[in-house]
């Protein structure tokens, strides 16, 4: 199948908030990550979504480019080719975008999509992500009102986030603290800001505790509940009925978390689960085994010739890429997607 169209990525969206599963959506940073997450998708039997960081897209451009629009625009023309070739949906998404780096990253990459839709096309990605969790409440609700509209009009779903996500990721870091919790009054600042779709479809990162990166247990609190309170409190507002889900949430910091709580965060809306960690560790150490296993090999040791069937890249990034696959499947068991694309 290609990349999922907008309807597509609606109705994905729609299921999973309706059946109560949601989407891995895998971080990836080069040609060989896309090709794992989208196998391992596929393995799943699950539709799924790849995104690109800041750091990866730029990593992506080369290192004597470094630009973000560059990497991210080709890994997303790679996915284009590559998703054609298996059997589910596949969305294109870019991760946590801060302030600074709006006009070089999100900003170029929203209009390239509308310049696409003004021609008759599709957008280039399905959705990006806008982290104002930074700066003042107020301040991202303004910066995330701009990016909505302009997100809609190019048939594009906007992720925002309120609250901060603990750790470090790409450089940026956040201490582990009160404001990983998200306030119930925030939940209600951004239906109020944002609507309840009729502005444009968006995804939302609340914060329930969650932190990038893996911690040994007890280091970082999880509270779901509060997902499931900022649900209510909205509902509440709009005149919605006892248990409805207004708003589409997305679970970051996902990575070692116990499946007990991946389920009751799923059972509160969320519909989109970030794993990075996780998937690096899994496509790095198959590289580990087979470096250690052939260092005589893979070296040119006291002046032999080395061997090149274990040399070449491909040898080990085959190995790589199951890894890496197999921890997708893994992924889209634990969040319910597994055996449930569409079509």
């Amino acid at each position: 199948m290609p990349i999922a169209t907008p309807e597509v990525y609606a109705e994905m969206l729609d299921r999973a908030k309706n059946d109560e599963f949601a989407y891995p959506a895998i971080n990836v940073t080069s040609s060989e990550t896309v090709n794992a997450a989208i196998r391992g998708f596929a393995e799943a039997e699950s539709d799924g979504i790849i995104q690109f960081s800041t750091g990866g897209a730029e990593f992506a451009s080369g290192q004597k480019v470094k630009d973000m629009v560059t990497g991210a625009t080709a890994l997303a023309e790679f996915a284009q080719v590559v998703a054609a070739k298996y059997d589910v949906n596949v969305a294109l998404h870019t991760d946590h975008c801060p302030k600074d780096k709006l006009d070089g990253f999100v900003r170029p990459l929203i209009e390239i999509s509308a310049e696409r839709v003004r021609g008759g096309g599709l957008p280039l990605f399905q959705s990006h992500m806008w982290d104002g969790s930074a700066i003042d409440l107020d301040e991202n609700l303004q910066i995330a009102q701009e990016l909505l509209a302009k997100a809609a009009a190019a048939k594009i779903i906007l992720e925002v986030e309120i609250g901060v996500v603990g750790g470090e990721e790409d450089g940026v870091a956040h201490d582990i603290n009160e404001k990983l919790y998200t306030a119930e009054g925030d939940f209600v600042k951004t239906v109020d800001a944002l609507g309840a779709g009729e502005k444009g479809r968006y995804l939302l990162a609340a914060t329930f505790g969650n932190v990038h990166g893996v911690y040994k247990p007890g280091n970082v609190k999880l509270r779901p509940d509060v997902l499931k309170r900022g649900q209510e409190v909205v509902s509440e507002k709009l005149g919605l009925a006892p248990g409805s889900k207004p708003f589409e949430l997305v679970f970051h910091g996902g990575s070692g978390s116990l499946p007990e709580e991946i389920r009751e965060a799923v059972s509160y809306g969320v519909v989109k689960m970030n794993v990075d960690t996780d998937t690096q560790y899994a496509f790095t150490r198959p590289i580990a085994d087979h470096f250690f296993k052939n260092y005589d090999g893979v070296l040119k040791i006291d002046g032999e010739v080395g061997n090149k069937k274990v040399y070449d890249p491909r040898s080990y990034l085959k190995a790589a890429e199951a890894g890496m696959a197999a921890r997708v499947v893994e992924a889209s068991q634990a969040l319910g997607s597994a055996g449930k694309k569409l079509g």
